[in-house]
């Protein structure tokens, strides 16, 4: 490989994540640059961000995650970027890897991670996320966030993908009610999602995408394996498609009032 040096912007976004946050952005010191984009935390999080000599932080208003992570992209001087969550850590063996990467010319534009998933301190081997990946190192002159999704967003590639080995470390779950609000969020967001894009309500729907999610989850992603933690994660993963379809309901029943207002 080539020793040649790439510089490497390290990108975070967060609310509220003191606790967590200190990890992330001690596991992306070796990152030439390190920005985190704040979303008014009041919890102390852009506070320690503010002391901290290796970081620039920057307060904008949170529209949703594809704003905010488009936002955040475009503040990076490297081509380079390292995009993860506050509650994401890189391990030692995954810092070597990420740094002989994108020192070794390669035509590669976009890497996949794969995730350890963490409740509390505790590894979530199953519950449907033992597959789970997604892009969190990439060329900023390649690839965009999709302005298709407000949440779970996706990063459009201009170029060939690669996997890295080594796992990412994520701290999914802090406690049950973080995870819950979480997941409603998601849910909502979604939920917005499906009303631009004129997706309708229906209580079959309701029913069948919420039951399938656990029982996908729970039964066939054997997260019945995870013992009762794997239980909590996939009641509130559902939990969260359900939640979608409430909010979805919500929304139509606002924008059908609105309209029976403003006729003549």
């Amino acid at each position: 490989m080539s020793t040649k040096k790439e510089q490497l912007t390290a990108l975070v976004i967060t609310y509220n994540e003191i606790g967590y946050i200190e990890k992330c952005i001690e596991s992306v010191s070796f990152a030439d640059e390190i920005i985190v984009v704040d979303s008014y935390s009041t919890d102390g999080t852009y506070e320690y961000l503010k002391q901290h000599s290796k970081v620039k932080v920057i307060q904008n208003p949170f529209e949703n995650f594809t704003a905010q992570k488009s936002f955040a992209l475009k503040q990076a001087k490297n081509d380079w970027v390292l995009f993860l969550d506050a509650d994401e850590i890189v391990s030692d063996v995954l810092q070597n890897e990420i740094t002989e990467t994108i020192s070794s010319e390669t035509d590669i534009a976009a890497f996949w991670f794969y995730r350890q998933f963490m409740f509390k301190n505790e590894k979530l081997n199953f519950s449907g996320w033992q597959t789970d990946k997604n892009y969190r190192l990439f060329r900023k002159s390649k690839a965009v966030f999709s302005d298709c999704k407000i949440v779970h967003e996706t990063l459009d590639v201009d170029g060939t993908s690669g996997i890295l080995k080594e796992k990412l470390t994520h701290y999914c779950y802090k406690n049950y009610e973080d995870y819950k609000g979480k997941m409603l969020k998601y849910g909502r967001l979604k939920a917005i999602e499906s009303f631009y894009k004129e997706k309708k309500f229906s209580y079959v729907m309701m029913g069948l995408k919420t039951s399938w999610k656990f029982f996908n989850h729970y039964i066939l992603r054997l997260g019945i394996l995870d013992g009762k933690k794997g239980f909590t994660i996939c009641y509130l993963n559902s939990l969260g498609v359900l939640e979608r379809y409430r909010e979805l309901k919500r929304l139509e029943q606002k924008n059908e009032l609105a309209y029976y207002l403003v006729m003549p």
